[in-house]
């Protein structure tokens, strides 16, 4: 799986961070990046948290 970020449309609020660390982190210059663009499947059930939580639904799930 890739973990894909639509940056037009998030707003850095680290609700993802919040629920998986290991893939999201919102740095002091209040931007989002993503620490594992490609994690492996044990994060999945953080990263689909992730996904069904951002309030801009700017994060998405790519299958390999």
């Amino acid at each position: 799986m890739r973990v894909v970020v639509d940056y037009d449309l998030c707003e850095s609020n680290a609700v993802c961070m919040g629920l998986a660390p290991e893939v999201f982190e919102v740095r002091d210059d209040d931007n989002l990046y993503i620490l594992q663009e490609r994690p492996p499947e044990s994060l999945r059930a953080k990263i689909d948290s992730a996904v069904r939580s951002c309030p801009k639904q700017a994060i998405s799930i790519e299958e390999d």
